[in-house]
């Protein structure tokens, strides 16, 4: 069982079965939905879905022209899942955003297919700087920007 939650907590989504599908998608509603270039998503039946809290909808027609209901916490505005209208193959399931989900097993899955990746850029293929497992403490400068030690003080 996955269990995920919104930023603040409010809104609380438990899986009772493994995901059917993983996948990354460029369309323009996920990016603008999560800010990023891209959403890591995990696809569940909406039978083994339990959702606990009141999010908020919004529907409107995607990049395929389906009719999706998008839904977020009201409270944090964190993005938590998505139903397509009932008309086709994508019936009965949830798209759920990878991000809520605390299990790091359940988050190392390589995505298995990627949607609109015409209409997207993976910026981490032309990472060249070193990795950083955690952010640098505030006390330690700032490299000149572009050097392989740039970091932003958070």
């Amino acid at each position: 069982m996955a269990i995920g939650t919104c930023f603040c907590g409010k809104i609380r989504i438990e899986s009772t079965g493994e995901p059917i599908a993983t996948g990354l998608c460029h369309c323009t509603d996920c990016r603008k939905l999560t800010g990023s270039l891209y959403t890591y998503s995990l696809i569940f039946k909406s039978a083994e879905i339990n959702i606990s809290g009141n999010p908020k909808k919004i529907t409107k027609p995607a990049d395929s022209g389906n009719i999706i209901d998008n839904y977020f916490c009201s409270d944090c505005g964190t993005p938590l899942y998505a139903y397509k209208f009932p008309s086709g193959e994508w019936d009965n399931l949830v798209i759920t955003r990878a991000g809520i989900f605390d299990d790091l097993e359940l988050l190392e899955r390589k995505p298995a297919v990627e949607f609109y990746s015409q209409k997207g850029a993976d910026p981490a293929d032309r990472v060249t700087s070193p990795a950083m497992l955690l952010l640098p403490p505030a006390s330690v400068s700032v490299c000149t920007f572009g050097s392989p030690n740039f970091w932003i003080p958070w």
